[in-house]
């Protein structure tokens, strides 16, 4: 029987993993594969924790999770001659992949026929404006999707929510538009009923030129940072950044590891779990576009947000 594929694609920050983590914690039954560029940012609740082995994590609902190394199609593979084989695959893309690449990949005669494209979603973020559809990668993504969720929708206002509403259907009036509140959205309309019926036909365009867009920069440090520093830091940082996600101790809560994300020119702090042991208690990981941030530049910014001592 064909496993069907669910591809979830997005711009940095837009909540792509806060689906497929809704997906997973509320599979209902199915048995789904879920294939990611990051195992580690994805957040299944504890409890579905079963067990890991070969870079899969095997999840209590019948759910399973692995990270993308590699070859895709040799992944995919791995997936397939699992026993008992998923009954459907997501595959959540990098924020700056043009997924336009990943379809010409799935369009192979050999895994249409063992692992059919079902579905392209798009995850956007509400309070994106209309004229950052002019990006190419934002359009690449916005071009091959069935279904377009808006996320975050409790961070934007609703005119806001309407204007991007309707640019995303001058620009792919086929698609279906629908709110995902917290990452949910009707499971209908992203597993098919049936596996019988053949995959849409699809179309993903000229092959371009693969281009560095984005570069990450890591930055560590072994004492706990003043909150306060730290948003002044971000602060400064911000015009220059697409992405950041860090875990870190304060001075003001010793002993709290915090979770910072950074999307969408808005950050915001939780509750971690508690650190490995032997990693730095400062860890956060920043995207920016090639060339406007240096490392040089963000040490000497973030060395400030340091407790002294």
């Amino acid at each position: 029987m064909p496993v069907p594929i669910l591809l979830v694609t997005g711009f940095l920050g837009a909540g792509k993993t806060t689906v497929v983590n809704h997906l997973l914690a509320n599979a209902d039954g199915r048995r789904i594969a879920a294939i990611v560029n990051d195992f580690g940012a994805i957040n299944i609740d504890a409890e579905l924790i079963a067990g890991a082995s070969d870079g899969v994590v095997s999840l209590a609902n019948g759910c399973i999770c692995c990270s993308l190394e590699g070859d895709l199609l040799r992944t995919l593979s791995t997936l397939l001659r699992r026993d008992p084989k998923p009954e459907y695959i997501v595959i959540e893309t990098s924020g700056v992949a043009d997924p336009a690449d990943i379809v010409r990949n799935l369009l192979d005669p050999v895994i249409l026929r063992e692992a059919p494209l079902e579905t392209v979603l798009c995850v956007m973020d509400a309070a994106t404006p209309p004229a950052a559809l002019d990006d190419a990668l934002m359009r690449s993504q916005l071009r091959v999707a069935d279904i377009v969720a808006l996320s975050k929708l409790d961070l934007a206002d609703e005119e806001a929510g309407e204007r991007i509403r309707n640019a995303i259907r001058a620009l792919r009036s086929p698609a279906v538009v629908v709110d995902a509140r917290h990452g949910e959205i009707p499971a209908a309309l992203l597993f098919p009923a049936s596996t019988e019926r053949a995959p849409a036909r699809r179309e993903p365009g000229p092959k371009r030129p693969a281009e560095e867009r984005f570069e990450t920069l890591s930055w560590t440090s072994d004492r706990p940072l003043s909150l306060p520093r730290l948003q002044q830091a971000i602060g400064k940082l911000a015009p220059k950044l697409a992405r950041a996600k860090g875990l870190f101790e304060t001075i003001e809560q010793p002993g709290r590891p915090m979770v910072f994300q950074f999307a969408g020119g808005r950050a915001t702090l939780a509750p971690g779990d508690a650190p490995t042991p032997g990693v730095p208690r400062a860890r956060i990981v920043f995207i920016a576009e090639l060339g406007v941030l240096s490392k040089a530049e963000l040490d000497g910014i973030m060395e400030g947000c340091v407790a002294s001592g």
